[in-house]
């Protein structure tokens, strides 16, 4: 996109969101909210916390705060599986920040909390949730009356608060099992019985409205906050919901529950990927006049300046596996939905109309994996940031050489590592210059080969791991693979491999000003620089990979440091908690240096 510059996007169909924050280069960082803690957070990052993160940031010369969906998850605690679109997660509540409640009446259970639940440990211990919820509800029955302003957010929330609170009064009542497994009677949203429940329980009812409406009033005070700052919150919005959520409990019209969603086979996937969500049914939520959307954006700009659309890619075509697949064939058997090519195009451009349409937040968007030409296009039309990661963005088919940051696209935020990835150190130690070895074994089967011979034969045992492969050192030309493996065994497949990983290490030195002998540190640095002078709009990076600068994390194992491994159930996932207080890092020496970092490049 060389002729894309940033006034343009003043003349985009999404300009007035650009007047808002001015089409310059700024700085961000991704800080899950579960991995933050203060000196006043219980057992996890609260959403007050957020505020001494917005001064953090005010040290170290950034402008956006991108979090990870705050969605409610029940109990499952995977924030892109969550049981409503709409709903935020109590989790996330600062008890002592509560609009209604005797303060100094419950002293003493929010110091026990404290307590049993210290913030600052290595690993979130969900089991805050719970006891968070009890005292919640303590507090909840000796509240007084409600004024005003509840009433008005629960009539304003109308669209989706009724059914949500329902459907968290039955799914207790029916021992939190999943809305398919609850007693018939109470399966269908419209059975007579729900009312009944509905009816009998209204005290209950009133306590998970009144949680939404606490959070509401916190995240909305922290939004007003941060923008006095001149500070920016870019929110999560996960493109799907979960299976067992309200929203397809209450509107099972709005979804394809016959299939599941995913994403087809990549280099980084070979097998693809199949998340247990279902898709939406378009046509229906089209013909209700895309109510669902407009009210999920609306409700969300309530809390974010800015919204990630996840799995942006997905607007346009989303890949589905029926239903009666096998697990272990994970995303390789489906179909793309619409499965016409020629209907993507005005697909995406339509749903994102409505979002553009109904917001005022600016929309960015995480296009990673299989890309259709289309999902470009139609974020240059919009003037929407996509994602180029740093370790991802080379000639590929050519050189491999990584891209100079001037070629990066400038709708784009420009980043070393996401959530969902390695962050730099490991990266750098574990990954760079090797293969995934689910890849090498699919193209074995695909090509008739022994892929424990061809393990053994091309990369070094020594240096490989079971997940990533590393070349030997004998391997140096296409020659080499086919006298190995012999005419016919995919040799050229194999060198393109090769090529693509065997120097990258070289490659990335080069690329990045950094010595051969340089420490990982001074590697780090130099990635953080040179992401930071792309001409991309905007540069966000994980937390971890700014930290990592210093000497906070140097007793970690390295494996510890990622937030989430896609496609694994572990109990790493999604509980990383940051080895010091947001007090800890805004009086942190490293401030200065990440600062410089963001000057020398022009951001802000």
């Amino acid at each position: 996109m060389p002729d894309f510059k940033y006034e343009d996007f003043l003349k985009s169909k999404t300009k007035d969101k650009w007047e808002r924050f001015g089409a310059i280069k700024r700085a961000g960082v991704l800080a899950p909210l579960f991995s933050l803690y203060s000196e006043n957070s219980a057992g996890i990052g609260e959403i007050p916390d957020i505020k001494l993160l917005a001064g953090w940031c005010e040290k170290c010369g950034m402008s956006i705060i991108q979090l990870l969906p705050l969605n409610d998850t029940g109990f499952d605690f995977t924030p892109y599986d969550s049981q409503s679109t709409f709903a935020l997660d109590p989790i996330y509540l600062s008890i002592e920040n509560l609009k209604y409640m005797d303060r100094g009446r419950f002293d003493k259970e929010i110091r026990e909390i404290k307590e049993k639940f210290p913030a600052g440990n290595k690993r979130v211990d969900y089991g805050i949730k719970k006891a968070k919820l009890d005292l919640l509800r303590k507090i909840f029955e000796a509240r007084g009356e409600f004024s005003g302003d509840y009433e008005s957010f629960c009539e304003k929330a109308y669209f989706w608060l009724e059914d949500y609170a329902a459907y968290k009064v039955i799914k207790d009542a029916q021992e939190q099992k999943n809305w398919e497994n609850w007693d018939e009677k109470y399966r269908n949203r419209e059975n007579k019985e729900v009312e009944n429940i509905m009816s009998e329980r209204k005290d209950d009812m009133v306590f998970y409205r009144w949680l939404q409406f606490e959070l509401f009033e916190q995240m909305k005070d922290v939004k007003e906050y941060c923008n006095k700052k001149d500070i920016y919150i870019l929110g999560d919005l996960p493109f799907l919901v979960s299976r067992d959520s309200a929203d397809v409990w209450a509107n099972r019209n709005y979804f394809k529950l016959g299939v599941s969603s995913g994403a087809p086979p990549d280099m980084y996937f070979a097998k693809g990927q199949r998340w247990g969500m279902p898709p939406y049914n378009w046509e229906n939520i089209r013909g209700a006049g895309f109510d669902y959307l407009v009210e999920k954006v609306k409700y969300t700009e309530n809390f974010y300046d800015m919204f990630r659309i996840d799995h942006f890619v997905g607007l346009f075509r989303l890949w589905t596996i029926d239903l009666s697949e096998p697990e272990e064939t994970y995303g390789l058997n489906g179909v793309f939905d619409p499965e016409d090519e020629s209907l993507w195009k005005e697909h995406g451009r339509e749903i994102l109309e409505v979002m553009t349409e109904n917001s005022s937040m600016l929309p960015c968007a995480e296009d990673l994996g299989v890309v259709p030409q289309c999902s470009f296009e139609i974020l240059e039309e919009f003037a929407l940031p996509g994602m180029d990661v740093q370790r991802w963005t080379r000639d590929w088919g050519k050189t491999y050489e990584f891209l100079a940051p001037e070629k990066y696209r400038v709708n784009s935020a420009a980043i070393i590592s996401s959530h969902d990835m390695t962050p730099f150190l490991l990266w750098w130690e574990k990954e760079c210059g090797t293969v995934d070895a689910m890849l090498v074994e699919k193209l074995c089967e695909e090509k008739g080969l022994d892929y424990g011979y061809v393990k053994n034969r091309l990369f070094d045992p020594g240096k490989s791991s079971e997940k990533r492969l590393r070349f030997s050192g004998k391997i140096k030309t296409t020659e080499d693979i086919e006298a190995t493996l012999g005419k016919g065994g995919g040799a050229e497949n194999f060198y393109n491999m090769f090529s693509e990983a065997a120097g990258e290490k070289d490659m990335f030195l080069k690329f990045g000003g950094a010595k051969k002998d340089a420490n990982p540190k001074e590697v780090l640095k130099s990635a953080l620089a040179r992401v930071n002078e792309a001409a991309s709009v905007f540069s966000i990076n994980l937390i971890q990979d700014l930290l990592c600068l210093g000497d906070y994390f140097n007793d970690w194992d390295k494996e510890d440091l990622r937030v989430n491994t896609p496609g694994m159930v572990d109990e790493k996932n999604w509980t990383i908690v940051m080895p010091l207080s947001l007090e800890q890092m805004i009086d942190s020496d490293l401030n200065g240096e990440i600062r410089k970092i963001y000057k020398d490049s022009g951001r802000q």
